[in-house]
């Protein structure tokens, strides 16, 4: 059964940091694409970051870029998402999803999806 599954959110002060795992099971990570979006209430899901599994070339919005760093342990068949400077409108729901085609940063373009891990930056 492919299934992807989150992990690693919690409650962090501003400025602080947190890691995201994103473990895939039923299918072999490493020759797939994979993404990290979240959602914030009130708003559409936003796509962050995404992995080539071809060569794990990396790319990331510009809210996070400096701040989230995307990476893929494919022995682990997991992929991370390491998150430093956290700020409380980074606040959310972080999903990781498997691409299938069609632009990264589309919600559309990505065929199975994790359950989500609930991240709070709050003082």
């Amino acid at each position: 059964q492919l299934q992807l599954v989150e992990s690693g959110g919690g409650l962090v002060q501003p400025g602080g940091s947190l890691r995201l795992s994103c473990a895939a099971s039923g299918f072999t990570l490493r020759y797939y694409d994979i993404g990290w979006f979240r959602t914030v209430p009130g708003k559409e899901r936003e796509w962050i970051s995404c992995t080539r599994g071809i060569d794990s070339s990396t790319y990331y919005a510009d809210s996070v870029k400096g701040r989230f760093t995307i990476n893929r342990d494919n022995a682990k068949n997991t992929v991370h998402l390491q998150m430093n400077s956290l700020k409380p409108e980074d606040t959310g729901v972080y999903y990781c999803a498997r691409y299938s085609t069609g632009a990264i940063y589309f919600v559309g373009s990505y065929d199975y999806w994790g359950q989500g891990t609930q991240v709070t930056v709050s003082s």
